[in-house]
């Protein structure tokens, strides 16, 4: 077995561990009654909290004075669905969607899992 195909099981076992630890939590995109929909992103997990956590993403913005462009990142908070919280660490790369406003500062939700810390390095 190659690397990457070792990576796509355990992506595959990471999805279908998910999916089958039913959660009774609301909020939870799979097993809830919460639909995900609008914008999607992809980030880097910052900080972590028992519901939420908070990632961080960098994008690229004009800067018509200078003709030119900078890097500025952007701190987004996702709830943390319970059937998720155990693989979901510091440091891992995730994606996010966009649900309904949960609280004041939450308004995604945490989809998948797509790198660990350690194969972004």
């Amino acid at each position: 077995m190659t690397k990457q195909e070792k990576t796509q099981n355990k992506k595959m076992n990471e999805k279908t561990s998910a999916n089958t630890n039913s959660c009774d939590n609301k909020d939870c995109p799979f097993h809830g009654s919460l639909k995900a929909r609008g914008r999607t992103f992809e980030g880097v997990v910052v900080r972590k909290h028992d519901k939420r956590l908070a990632i961080e993403f960098e994008r690229m913005i004009y800067i018509k004075k200078f003709e030119r462009y900078a890097r500025k990142k952007t701190r987004v908070h996702a709830r943390l669905p319970k059937c998720l919280e155990s693989t979901i660490n510091i440091g891992d790369l995730i994606k996010i969607q966009e649900c309904r406003p949960l609280s004041k500062i939450i308004h995604f939700v945490v989809i998948e899992k797509i790198k660990d810390k350690e194969e972004l390095k």
